[in-house]
């Protein structure tokens, strides 16, 4: 029986009240299934890197990290702005009817993107080798750039056709596609090959060749989501509006500076120490990028309606949105940050002895994530509300900072170093898009209803703390882990539930229940 405040409230609602649940309602569907393949991704990631790591070794990881920074440096440019710019004007084209210039859109996008990623993926193999010998120090890495190349022509096809779905607001089935058939495809694939004895390589031709298979699915959903109008081959093709070249000049902006944020860690690493260090510092990465999952979760559906509630003027229910959510994405975080900084050891340790030394990464990481997930979607709201240059310029300063304090910090505290400066950029970073968000759209999250939170953020950092100080001696230790992160939430859930939900909170409460128990029942009619 459902608890008491999670009975659906049967009283009739005035339309603001009807447009918030609607919108909540949709938010939470599909966030909900990004989250579920999400957590699966993430929990299947995290024993597959186990295996990787005790099979291949810190140095052969680290030699795949490199050679994805090189993905990763290209794949800005062979897109430029496209996939980000397909959220935005697919659900333009849809929503408005004109079916004309959605043909145009996508059919221009993929022949561009095939185009672009020829010419760099031959670029990849020319000048690939000397950066992997004279910048990297890695010659090894040379072997496995025609497999570095196809994973980025695969990578670029894949995403650009599922922002398409994104556009569509179908995000549920794109992530039953890329989370639910392309990563097991991707485990299995590189098993086999490394149980043969192909190591490194086979991880490798796993990752280029599993991406087909997505490739084929998405491009099959995108056909039957596109209404026939929008799928003829007769007549030419229109051009791009004009609104659309410079709104992927400027999402191409900020992916570079993403990913200038996001590798140059990574790629100074290389330079300054070695394949190892970088490695450890990977595997360590990887965790991190775990902690915003339930942040992730929600943006994938929250970015094209804060597009369409700005549209349409509607900038008192975005707000209600935006401080709701917030609450519930920092709330939701936190049990899975706590046991990322208090068992941080023992989850390093897991990956093999060498890679504990990571540790202070995973807890320095943790901390940064945690104010990202604090101030929401800030980032979102400048981009999808035409405020896109505000966004542009807080990350140009940033990502100058971040590559000046890699290069002060990376040669005087290696890894740790790198590790401080990410964190600190993040700090940064989210601090000012969230003083652009109040200062242009008058929109802030935090209201008097946080202050509900300290008693289950409480109960839960006791519960973690007795759990670390009288099991941590505890083996296996991911035993320790698994019962940490269950109690953690059931511990954080129940204090939160004992003291008292808001009335948005509950409408957000109700919908996950109704969730979860439509699949309880789905289960138990099958069985």
């Amino acid at each position: 029986m459902a608890p008491a405040n999670l009975i659906p409230d049967l009283r009739p609602s005035p339309p603001a009240e009807h447009k918030f649940q609607q919108q909540m309602g949709q938010i939470s569907r599909h966030s909900s299934v990004f989250f579920a393949g999400t957590v699966f991704t993430a929990a299947a990631g995290y024993l597959f890197k186990v295996y990787l790591a005790r099979v291949l070794g810190a140095e052969a990881l680290g030699i795949y990290t490199l050679g994805m920074t090189l993905v990763g440096f290209l794949g800005v440019f062979n897109a430029l702005g496209l996939p980000q710019t397909a959220v935005r004007f697919v659900a333009a084209y849809s929503a408005t009817g004109k079916m004309e210039l959605l043909r145009g859109f996508i059919a221009h996008g993929i022949l561009f993107l095939l185009a672009t990623n020829l010419l760099l993926g031959g670029g990849m193999l020319l000048a690939g080798r000397w950066i992997a010998v004279h910048f990297y120090h890695t010659p090894a890495l040379s072997q496995y750039l025609g497999l570095f190349a196809l994973i980025m022509f695969l990578g670029a096809l894949t995403t650009f056709l599922g922002q398409v779905l994104a556009g569509y607001k179908d995000v549920a089935r794109r992530t039953v596609i890329t989370n639910f058939i392309g990563t097991p495809l991707v485990m299995v694939l590189t098993i086999g090959l490394v149980t043969l004895g192909l190591g490194l390589w086979g991880y490798i031709f796993a990752q280029a060749a599993a991406p087909v298979v997505v490739l084929v699915l998405l491009a099959i959903a995108v056909w039957k989501l596109t209404p026939r109008a929008g799928r003829s081959f007769s007549g030419p093709l229109p051009r791009l509006e004009k609104q659309v070249v410079s709104f992927s000049a400027v999402a191409f902006g900020v992916s570079f500076l993403e990913f200038t944020m996001g590798q140059a860690d990574k790629v100074l690493i290389g330079f300054y120490l070695n394949a190892r260090e970088v490695g450890i510092y990977a595997v360590a990465a990887t965790l991190v990028v775990f902690v915003p999952i339930i942040l992730q979760s929600v943006n994938q559906i929250f970015s094209p309606t804060i597009s369409d509630l700005h549209a349409r003027g509607d900038s008192q229910l975005l707000s209600r949105i935006f401080q709701t959510l917030t609450k519930w994405i920092l709330g939701l975080t936190l049990p899975l940050a706590g046991v990322m900084i208090l068992f941080s050891r023992p989850l390093m340790r897991i990956f093999g002895h060498d890679f504990e030394a990571g540790w202070p990464i995973l807890v320095i990481g943790t901390l940064g994530q945690l104010v990202n997930c604090g101030v929401g979607s800030v980032g979102y709201l400048l981009l999808m509300s035409g405020r896109e240059r505000r966004l542009i310029r807080i990350q140009t300063v940033m990502a100058a900072a971040m590559i000046a304090l890699n290069l002060l910090l990376i040669p005087r505290w290696g890894i740790i170093g790198a590790a401080v400066a990410a964190a600190v950029t993040n700090l940064a970073s989210n601090l000012w898009y969230l003083k652009e968000v109040r200062a242009t759209m008058g929109l802030f999250p935090y209201t008097r209803s946080y202050i509900r939170l300290a008693p289950p953020i409480a109960a839960m950092a006791l519960v973690l703390w007795l759990l670390r100080a009288g099991f941590g001696g505890l083996r296996p230790e991911w035993v320790v882990i698994g019962l940490a992160l269950v109690l953690g939430y059931l511990s954080f859930v129940a204090v939160a539930l004992l003291v008292g939900l808001g009335a948005d909170d509950r409408l957000i409460a109700r919908a996950i229940w109704e969730r979860l128990h439509g699949v309880y029942r789905k289960i138990e009619v099958g069985l």
